[in-house]
């Protein structure tokens, strides 16, 4: 029988109130923000500034997530593919040194936190929340065991426990336990602990 926790519905619809209200008055405050940093990418190396990606969501579905461009064009065909995900759940999320695939300014905004900005308009759209688990690839989600698909019974966030619990300095399978920990404990009270503290990790420039 496939385990269901439902999320409190009076709490689903305050959390979305606060992630249009959120997001909408985001946007309209940082866009010549978002300009100056899609300059920037831009000059920095050659290709788009925005970056778009097929992710899973809520329940499964795909959906277009959009961020700054971090890493040279074709990045994507760079990067290896998982063979075995029972050895993949154990590897620390950080690399032990800098990624070569990443630019300066990719760099840059990955250590302020600044690459996610335009992920606005995904919570905008619906397709994300402030808070929940970071969204995947569809190529890593296919690899899940089964008990993992739980951490799609909530939109994927822009910040979430894992986040705030070490960021990359933990296991794939430590950050997954986070994202079912996340799952089964929602609420808005739990949503403004963890954008309290992720406020104060980006402060102290511990980025990816």
């Amino acid at each position: 029988m496939e385990i269901r926790w439902p999320a409190n519905s009076k709490d689903a619809t305050t959390r979305r109130l606060r992630d249009i209200l959120a997001s909408s008055v985001g946007l309209a405050i940082i866009w010549p923000l978002i300009l100056l940093i899609a300059a920037l990418v831009k000059l920095d190396s050659p290709g788009p500034p925005i970056f778009k990606q097929k992710r899973v969501g809520y329940r499964g579905r795909p959906f277009t997530l959009y961020k700054f461009r971090t890493m040279v064009v074709g990045a994507e065909g760079q990067q290896p593919e998982i063979a075995d995900f029972r050895t993949h759940k154990f590897e620390p999320l950080k690399p032990p040194s800098r990624d070569p695939r990443v630019t300066t300014m990719g760099w840059l905004l990955r250590r302020l936190s600044l690459d996610e900005l335009p992920q606005l308009l995904n919570v905008l759209r619906g397709e994300m929340s402030l808070v929940g688990p970071r969204p995947e690839t569809l190529k890593v989600v296919d690899k899940f065991p089964p008990a993992y698909h739980l951490r799609h019974e909530t939109k994927p966030g822009l910040t979430g426990l894992a986040q705030v619990n070490g960021q990359a300095d933990i296991t794939y399978h430590e950050k997954v336990m986070y994202d079912l920990e996340y799952v089964k404990r929602q609420s808005s009270s739990l949503d403004l602990a963890i954008l309290l503290r992720t406020i104060r990790v980006v402060l102290r420039g511990k980025g990816r």
